[in-house]
């Protein structure tokens, strides 16, 4: 089978890419730059669905996304067109070709209502800023397409690569002598390379077939931004800086981010059968390769 991965400069496309080298399908990795991909600009409707057909392609894993919660505030239309407007043309692309695609969600979509619960699939959408608007929009251009899908919501994902929270952190506690880091946000860290495993062993069994619909995926268990920084600190070896818990309102935004934004990943485990990290043990593993890279 051919596979598309889009955004696969990204944290979650880079991990796929690693996931993948073992398989015997033929994956096309892309991105609108980059030196080890080939280029595909997912808001030209006609050059996703050209390449797509040129390309026999099966399954599209979308991980493309604008991602900067912050500036999205101010750059609505940007975050609009990536987060929605394109993923409409993947979607409506793969509809005509009766593939499949896979489109990466997030934890945002929800935040709007006090859950003191994990966030369930079919929980309507209540997003606090426009980052989680657009993807909330973009999950409803997938099924408005008819296409076959499966969309995964993730959270606060991070990894060995690019710029994210666990690398600050690490260069942080490293410099610091003190830190304050909110606890009032509650959710869960979610290690790229154990999403992408998790995908790409979809892929590689065809367990989408006849699973069509929304589920939820981040590593078990939960955690605030303090604990998760603490828990990094830890496994860095980072002692000597003083890791303090503060409101969020200590730190001005834009944007109202989720003040619980845990997911239940009951329907994801049943329906697949497949097992789920606790979120300590994969930043520890993360943090171990990060520092055997240095």
């Amino acid at each position: 089978m051919n596979i598309l991965v889009t955004g696969s400069e990204g944290q979650l496309g880079r991990a796929l890419r690693r996931a993948s080298a073992a398989s015997s399908d033929r994956y096309f990795f892309t991105d609108v730059a980059g030196d080890d991909t080939l280029r595909l600009d997912i808001t030209d409707a006609e050059a996703v669905e050209g390449f797509i057909r040129e390309h026999g392609i099966g399954v599209v894993v979308n991980c493309a996304a604008y991602t900067n919660v912050d500036r999205a505030e101010d750059d609505a239309a940007r975050a609009e067109l990536l987060n929605a407007t394109a993923v409409g043309y993947l979607a409506n692309a793969m509809q005509k070709s009766g593939g499949v695609l896979i489109h990466i969600s997030t934890d945002y979509v929800f935040g709007g209502d006090p859950y003191n619960t994990p966030c369930r699939e079919e929980q309507k959408g209540t997003p606090t800023g426009v980052y989680g608007v657009t993807k909330l929009h973009g999950e409803e251009a997938v099924r408005a397409s008819g296409c076959r899908h499966l969309i995964f919501r993730t959270a606060w994902l991070y990894s060995e690569d690019g710029a994210n929270f666990v690398k600050t952190m690490l260069r942080l506690t490293e410099e610091k002598e003190e830190l304050k880091v909110v606890f009032d946000q509650a959710g869960t860290p979610t290690y790229a390379g154990d999403l992408a495993g998790a995908i790409f062993g979809i892929v590689e069994r065809r367990l989408f077939e006849g699973r069509e619909g929304t589920y939820h995926y981040s590593n078990e268990g939960v955690c605030s931004w303090y604990d998760f920084t603490k828990a990094i600190a830890e496994y860095a070896g980072h002692r000597r800086c003083d890791i303090q818990p503060c409101h969020s309102d200590e730190f001005p935004s834009k944007v109202k981010r989720p003040s619980y934004s845990v997911l239940d990943k009951t329907k994801f485990k049943t329906t697949f059968g497949l097992a789920i990290p606790y979120w300590r043990d994969s930043l520890e593993k993360c943090i171990a390769n990060i520092v055997k890279k240095r």
